[in-house]
């Protein structure tokens, strides 16, 4: 098959053969791992488990981080959610809810997916798994969520980066964001071209995002970051579905993004050196977890 190597060539593919993100990308892996549709079906359920059980873990009970920097909030958030008194409906509530349940999983040394890295792990299950509560979705049509997803970060990763140290936050929770909400636009009956618009918007959102984890772990602020890019995500997905386009196609959005991301400092490269993590609050924490360094 013909493999894409920017978003115009997988918008081409996909027209051409007249499929889906999801096709393509089930396509690509059938190729490259010599399986069969079947057995990566089954597979990428595994995955939508795991999520699944990340996503739910701390809503049930208290999870804190090995660190003790975070934890117990997702459970705070399923209470609140639970009053039904929420500003921004119980969707969203229960989308931030099981962004930062994941987020603490991870911070506890639990299973997770990093999906694309461990840092952002809270926002595709999140906007997936809401997604199908609200809209009714199976197993089977989430899974296929995820396989459209991974075709857009095929793209981005061939063309920028995941690496908050190489590219700033945004190059984490914003490709999570960008993947999700394409996702949910295919869900939703989009087109492949609404997807990738409804991605170029994150990117355009995200720009600049610095990553400043404290005490160079992946929980402040990186846990609530996971809920503002699951957010980020269904409100951009709901955005492209009424009709609105990117004017800044795809491609130029990831390049702009892996460009942005070079021209940062290295002090705001997961270096925990700036932003939030080299405040006094910031570095306070860090002596608290790591004890007082000797100069």
């Amino acid at each position: 098959m013909n493999i894409a190597t920017s978003g115009q060539e997988l918008l081409e593919i996909c027209k051409a053969e007249n499929i889906s993100l999801s096709e393509y990308a089930i396509r690509y892996e059938m190729e490259a791992k010599n399986c069969t549709r079947e057995d990566l079906f089954a597979q990428m359920h595994k995955t939508l488990e795991v999520m699944r059980e990340g996503a739910t873990a701390g809503r049930e009970k208290e999870v804190y981080s090995l660190s003790g920097l975070i934890g117990g909030d997702a459970y705070r958030l399923q209470q609140y959610h639970d009053k039904g008194t929420t500003l921004m409906g119980q969707g969203i509530v229960l989308a931030m809810a099981m962004a930062i349940s994941s987020s603490e999983v991870n911070g506890s040394m639990g299973k997770i997916v990093a999906c694309p890295t461990a840092g952002s792990c809270g926002i595709l299950p999140a906007v997936i798994l809401t997604t199908g509560k609200v809209l009714n979705k199976t197993d089977d049509e989430l899974v296929q969520g995820l396989f459209a997803s991974s075709a857009i970060g095929m793209i981005i990763g061939m063309n920028a980066t995941f690496a908050g140290a190489e590219g700033g936050c945004q190059a984490e929770c914003g490709s999570a964001s960008a993947m999700a909400a394409g996702a949910v636009v295919e869900l939703m009956g989009g087109t492949p071209e609404q997807s990738l618009d409804a991605a170029a918007i994150i990117f355009k959102n995200v720009l600049g995002l610095v990553c400043d984890p404290v005490a160079g772990l992946v929980e402040i602020p990186c846990a609530k970051r996971n809920v503002s890019g699951a957010i980020n995500a269904l409100c951009t997905a709901d955005l492209v579905m009424a009709g609105v386009t990117s004017k800044i196609p795809f491609d130029d959005s990831v390049a702009a993004m892996y460009k942005v991301g070079c021209g940062l400092p290295e002090e705001l490269r997961e270096t925990a050196l700036g932003g939030v993590a080299a405040t006094p609050t910031g570095k306070a924490l860090q002596e608290k977890v790591f004890g007082k360094k000797n100069n």
